[in-house]
């Protein structure tokens, strides 16, 4: 079915991305400036775990809390951003965006172009006693405000990460805060390309069916958006990677929960998204509603939580289960002859990776992981280590450790609240150094969940064979917080008809038993042919705890794809599953 046309206006905003996370690509800014032709060029430098990292920097040196890495990637592409007309808008200011505005404009004369640079400010709020950062989740007016008063560069702190978009684009068509529908639309298309190469093919569930060529180097994701909130997704031409319904659908399930998806400029209805296939590597999204944002902002509040430690032990060959109760016997016992308390938290995980009659060594062998934690980092640091080292000659047979024990480090806790949005003073800083105070939306609606819409008729009863959940369906999982959530989808509508009503929250917590004490709880996206799963308390404290083995609950997803459920022969006719039986 060919997609409909846009409707006639000003020409669209080319929006691209050349960074997901602290750390991404660094050569990423260059490929996007100089592969095609881009308007805006955003990057996002800010995740929960990011503020503590910089928060942490800051305490040695009150002048850094920024990204640096943004500052290395713009001293060859300041020029060729201003060569080619093209703004360039980053979250990279984290705890400091006046310090990295600053550190722009020396670059810039530096290396002799001249440009205009903003920022935003106005996210930092009271750090309460025993914290390290807070900060509030702010909108893209500031950066709005900042490009229409003629910045090349806008730096921000805590924005969300549409917001690198919506700004944008606000701008450009001259959208107010009642354009809730463009604004929605836009939101859509900034989540899309926040994290990257996300959108184009990376971390996708379906790799193996594309070119591995194609998939060795994805380009980064850019969004042709128009004055309407529609936009195209696709990338520039020529680079790899792969654009195509499912690579969206995937990124629009990252990091979402129900179908009202809330930010500071507008809560976007992910129910009213439509996708189409635009021809090549362009997917169009449209359709997108919007409500009135809530009256408050999220904030992200972050501090030590206390002191870690970690130690691996491997175990060959045979009796792996008699070798691991023997190690953790000795191990307590070490503890008590050296007088200390046991550390507050101490957890065992075995990891069966051994294989029988194994070809190499490693292949015989599985892994047995200690984690402790503790407030006090004496309790986990040489306690712990010297417990772990003196086993070394009396022990189970073929010990060895993956490496020496260390002695200790601090974890990090993040944790979210709400603040009115109204105490929050979002602060647009232009290039010539004017403020300009950013007032809170008039319009606002409180937060409530949607009904559950209709589910489509029961696919019919048949034969079925026993497959991994994952050769129909796709997934992708995240991190928010303490909570982890997955995205599952599917590609036609009569798996479509199967999924909704055989993956209920009953049957995900019977496939990932780790779930099944939490609560969990299942989001219906029709448009999409997708169930978005939210499991509270799974990550304990959040990213920086690492109080899980995966502490993002990045393969979740996959874990889930992973396990066997009776699908409808008629399904699996055109896929290759072992063991099938009517």
């Amino acid at each position: 079915m060919s997609a409909p046309a846009h409707p006639a206006g000003p020409a669209p905003l080319r929006v691209g991305n050349a960074s997901g996370f602290y750390g991404d690509r660094f050569d990423a800014l260059r490929e996007m400036l100089t592969g095609g032709p881009l308007d805006v060029l955003t990057g996002d430098y800010l995740a929960e775990l990011t503020m503590l990292i910089l928060g942490r920097s800051r305490l040695k040196d009150p002048q850094k809390g920024y990204a640096s890495t943004f500052l290395s990637q713009l001293e060859e592409g300041l020029g060729l951003a201003h060569e080619r007309g093209v703004k360039i808008v980053a979250n990279a200011g984290g705890l400091n965006p006046a310090g990295l505005a600053d550190a722009v404009r020396e670059l810039a004369a530096k290396v002799g172009v001249p440009v205009r640079v903003a920022h935003v400010e106005g996210d930092s709020l009271p750090v309460p006693d025993g914290f390290l950062t807070a900060n509030a989740y702010l909108g893209g007016s500031g950066i709005a405000a900042c490009l229409r008063a003629g910045a090349d560069v806008v730096v921000t702190g805590r924005v969300t990460d549409a917001a690198l978009v919506t700004g944008p684009a606000a701008a450009h068509f001259g959208w107010g805060p009642g354009d809730l529908d463009a604004l929605a639309g836009a939101v859509v298309a900034g989540h899309v390309l926040e994290c990257g190469t996300q959108a184009t093919g990376g971390n996708y569930a379906f790799f193996g069916e594309h070119d591995p060529g194609l998939l060795r180097r994805p380009g980064f994701p850019l969004a042709e958006i128009h004055a309407d909130g529609s936009s195209v997704i696709t990338k520039h031409d020529g680079t790899g990677g792969v654009v195509d319904i499912g690579t969206v659908t995937a990124q629009l399930l990252y990091e979402t929960g129900g179908a009202r998806y809330a930010g500071p400029d507008v809560t976007a209805r992910l129910d009213t998204v439509r996708l189409s296939q635009d021809g090549p590597d362009r997917v169009r999204i449209d359709g997108v509603r919007g409500e009135a944002p809530p009256p408050t902002l999220k904030a992200g509040l972050t501090r030590l939580g206390g002191w870690r430690n970690e130690v691996v032990f491997v175990l060959t060959g045979l009796d792996i289960q008699a070798k691991a109760r023997l190690v953790q016997d000795q191990f307590s016992a070490a503890l008590e002859r050296g007088g200390a308390r046991p550390p507050a938290e101490v957890r065992w995980e075995l990891a069966r990776t051994d294989h029988p009659d194994a070809d190499s060594e490693e292949r015989a062998s599985a892994l047995l992981r200690l984690v402790v934690r503790d407030q006090d980092a004496g309790a986990v640091g040489r306690a712990v280590s010297g417990a772990a080292v003196e086993l070394a000659l009396g022990s189970y047979p073929g010990f060895h450790v993956t490496a020496p024990p260390g002695k200790g480090a601090p974890y990090g806790v993040f944790e979210a609240i709400h603040v009115p949005a109204g105490e929050v003073r979002h602060t647009a800083v232009l290039p010539d150094g004017t403020r300009t105070v950013i007032e809170p939306p008039f319009r606002t609606r409180e937060l409530e969940p949607l009904d559950e819409p209709p589910l489509p008729e029961p696919y019919p009863a048949t034969a079925t064979g026993s497959a991994p959940l994952g050769v129909i369906a796709g997934a992708r999982s995240g991190d928010k917080g303490g909570d982890a959530n997955v995205g599952v989808w599917v590609r036609g509508d009569d798996a479509w008809r199967w999924l909704a009503h055989e993956l209920t929250v009953a049957r995900f917590k019977e496939l990932l038993p780790e779930t099944a004490a939490l609560t969990v709880v299942r989001h219906i996206l029709p448009n999409l042919r997708a169930l978005n799963f939210t499991v509270h308390g799974l990550l304990g404290e959040g990213v920086a705890a690492q109080a899980r083995f995966d502490p993002q609950a990045k393969a979740l997803g996959e874990w889930l794809r992973s396990r066997r459920v009776p699908v409808p022969v008629a399904l699996l006719a055109d896929a290759t599953v072992p063991e099938v039986t009517a």
